[in-house]
């Protein structure tokens, strides 16, 4: 399906580079709109620095990343956030509620709360919603990766970047998030999403790559 679409992100010889190691060395991706790519490979190979350069969150030493045809760099860091959305392995929650944490996305674009739209997402990731009123230092390391992850989605951005968020969740919860991620993609969401687990690898998607020394060494279902 994403072949058949735009380009929506693309990286052209990226290189990062810290304290003199170098973390992705010349790599080039092209990522179309629609895209569910997962991505693998050895820890400390670089798929999280990877996504952290497709978030803006550090710039390539070398190279461009474009957005819409645009480079990276030539959008506000905070709008391109918005739209490129960044879900850690370890959950950022702060503050200490929940709602605090779910109305932190409406306000920082200047709109009412909504909370039918929180409701929809609750019952997608069949989360039961008496736990908003459950204090942060309560929550489970699974119940924060699937808060942390409704988050992201309140607003849905253009692309979505996941990283390892089902590592604290059970088998049962594991696939709740992945068939309510599968819903948002099929809704036409550009999807990256690193994990470790071969068996998960092979049900996301057929589009996979494999970094490791800061490269793409293998491509599967990729042009």
């Amino acid at each position: 399906m994403g072949d058949l679409m735009s380009t929506i992100m693309e990286l052209q010889g990226v290189t990062y580079e810290n304290q003199g190691e170098v973390i992705i060395d010349k790599l080039s991706l092209s990522i179309k709109q629609n895209d569910f790519i997962v991505v693998n490979g050895p820890s400390g190979g670089g798929k999280s620095t990877l996504f952290k350069l497709c978030a803006h969150l550090i710039e390539p030493t070398n190279g461009t990343i474009f957005f819409h045809e645009k480079p990276a760099s030539a959008y506000d860091p905070v709008e391109f956030r918005k739209r490129v959305s960044y879900c850690f392995q370890s959950p950022v929650l702060f503050g200490k509620s929940i709602e605090e944490n779910l109305a932190f996305p409406f306000e920082i674009r200047n709109l009412p709360y909504d909370p039918l739209r929180v409701q929809e997402l609750f019952e997608l990731f069949e989360i039961n919603q008496a736990i908003i009123k459950t204090n942060l230092t309560n929550l489970s390391g699974g119940e924060k990766q699937r808060l942390a992850l409704l988050r992201n989605l309140i607003f849905v951005p253009d692309i979505l970047l996941l990283d390892e968020i089902t590592s604290a969740l059970d088998q049962e919860n594991t696939v709740i998030v992945e068939k309510a991620i599968q819903k948002f993609y099929h809704d036409g969401l550009t999807i990256l999403w690193i994990t470790h687990s071969p068996d998960q690898r092979l049900r996301l998607s057929d589009k996979r790559i494999t970094i490791a020394e800061g490269k793409i060494c293998a491509k599967e279902g990729m042009l």
